[in-house]
């Protein structure tokens, strides 16, 4: 018989600190923890891994660490209300160092092109690579300042629960051109196809393919100029420890270890958890970080499951990704923290990547360098990187355990030939995570990395909702809700928790 574990204790007064549920410490669920403890809740976070922050785990070996998954962080300001809502400041406790530039693209054919914040460096450069149309990124820096304004300033933080939410905002969406693909929206701006592919490929940032996104999407680059990039002191574990440190200053805690087997439902209502080892954790509100689909369809009872299961079960499903971790014994000090270098096809490779969902011969990546901003994630005279291939999630069908080795040597092979020569001569240490692991690790429902792909047909209402039509007081945040992935849409994904979780006086 199950026991019950912490269960809300007895009331003996008026009022009583009503219990929450979150299932998953990934950035969604630690915001969502912090939001609900400021707000009078007591809170569990249940994390089924050994360590906090999800796909944001870091990995330790032989010296180095190694941030596993987000790397760079925009729109800080949201990590700056949480700490707010505890009356502290987020530089008590985490550093952040703004990224000049924020990334350098690096085309197949050996050109290159620096993005940055400044608008006379941006014309200046969009010119150098292309003369006469530096007038262009005026033009498109304009569309996408409005993009911004409308997707993320107005709408990133308001909850899509009826239909008549879409509809009130669709004339809005019309208008700016978010029924075009991103790229679609880009081309009609500019003539250089190098251009359009340094103002397309943001969507990629978040699983999605700029030639199926929607061009809301644009707005990343306003999101960018606005607030900056930056990449935390220590990597983002130390978010994740910051975060961690202020849910139990609130008198929460969070539990590693702790597997989710299903949400318990009575009564229409999310009651609790009950956990792998058998033992149940009674709660008022229960909390989803979990990956959107696997949370619909397996931590639900049937008679509870609702957010269309079946669409669900033929939804798109974002990209995979292939991550090479690996420290190499000397240092290469003309690399930025952050370049992203592309192959020789740009369409085709992501066609293979998303439609066709094959491995393709060739590639492109995202290099990232943290030591160049912060030599102490490395030992002393060494480098530390991670190179991050865009690849097909597991409805592709490839065999990861045979495919990871041969693939990382191909990756090993195309760094060296083109940005870090000598590499295969200086590496000291090295792992990969794949799209199996993604599965096994995060339970991500085809092995996708940023849960479902960012398309029109997926986005606001027509994503699964922060708030469940079919269980009452239960609540879904991170990468698979809305707005979607990457750090400011998950960090919104909880900020719409305080317009929809009722005040933890109604429980009292």
């Amino acid at each position: 018989m199950l026991t019950v574990d912490d269960a809300p204790p007895r009331v003996t007064s008026a009022r009583r600190r009503p219990r929450a549920v979150v299932i998953g410490s990934g950035f969604g669920g630690l915001a969502a923890a912090v939001r609900l403890g400021a707000r009078g809740y007591r809170v569990s976070v249940l994390e089924r891994l050994d360590q906090p922050g999800g796909r944001a785990r870091v990995h330790r070996q032989d010296g180095f660490t190694f941030d596993a998954g987000p790397t760079i962080v925009t729109a800080p300001f949201l990590f700056e209300e949480l700490w707010r809502l505890c009356g502290r400041h987020l530089a008590d406790d985490v550093t952040l160092v703004p990224m000049r530039p924020f990334y350098r693209i690096r085309f197949d054919d050996g050109t290159s092109f620096a993005m940055c914040g400044e608008a006379e460096a941006m014309r200046a450069e969009v010119e150098r690579l292309s003369p006469g149309e530096a007038p262009a990124y005026d033009r498109f820096m304009a569309l996408s300042d409005e993009l911004c304004r409308v997707g993320f300033e107005q709408l990133g933080a308001v909850p899509f629960g009826r239909l008549t939410d879409m509809l009130r905002v669709a004339p809005d969406l019309v208008r700016i051109g978010g029924h075009r693909s991103l790229h679609a929206l880009v081309s009609s701006v500019f003539r250089d196809e190098r251009l359009r592919t340094a103002f397309s490929f943001h969507p990629l940032l978040i699983g999605g393919s700029p030639f199926r996104a929607s061009a809301l999407y644009g707005l990343i680059a306003a999101l960018e100029r606005r607030w900056g990039v930056h990449s935390a002191l220590g990597g983002t574990g130390a978010l994740v420890r910051g975060l961690v440190n202020l849910i139990e200053g609130q008198g929460g805690e969070v539990r590693c270890g702790a597997e989710v087997e299903r949400i318990l439902v009575r009564d229409g209502a999310a009651r609790g958890v009950a956990l792998l080892d058998g033992r149940e954790i009674a709660a008022d509100v229960v909390v989803s970080n979990a990956d959107s689909v696997v949370t619909a369809r397996h931590l639900l009872p049937p008679e509870a499951r609702g957010w269309r299961e079946r669409r669900l079960g033929r939804a798109q499903s974002s990209m995979g990704v292939f991550v090479w971790y690996f420290g190499t014994r000397r240092t290469y000090p003309d690399l930025a923290h952050h370049t992203i270098l592309l192959g020789p096809r740009y369409r085709g490779l992501l066609d293979d990547i998303f439609s066709r969902k094959v491995l393709a011969e060739d590639m492109s990546l995202y290099l990232h360098r943290p030591t160049a901003t912060d030599p102490g994630v490395a030992p002393p005279g060494h480098d530390a990187f991670y190179a991050l291939a865009p690849v097909p999630n597991l409805a592709g069908g490839q065999d990861w355990a045979a495919l990871a080795e041969p693939f990382r040597q191909r990756i090993a092979a195309r760094l060296e030939a083109t940005i870090l020569p000598g590499l295969s001569q200086s590496l000291v240490t090295s792992r990969v995570t794949t799209p199996q692991d993604f599965c096994n690790d995060f339970l991500a429902w085809r092995g996708s990395g940023f849960g479902l792909e960012p398309i029109l047909t997926q986005s606001a209402y027509f994503r699964p909702h922060n708030r469940c039509g079919a269980v009452r007081h239960l609540y879904l945040v991170g990468a698979g809700t809305h707005p979607g992935a990457g750090l400011p849409g998950v960090l919104s994904s909880s900020k719409i928790l305080d317009r929809v979780v009722p005040d933890a006086a109604v429980f009292a």
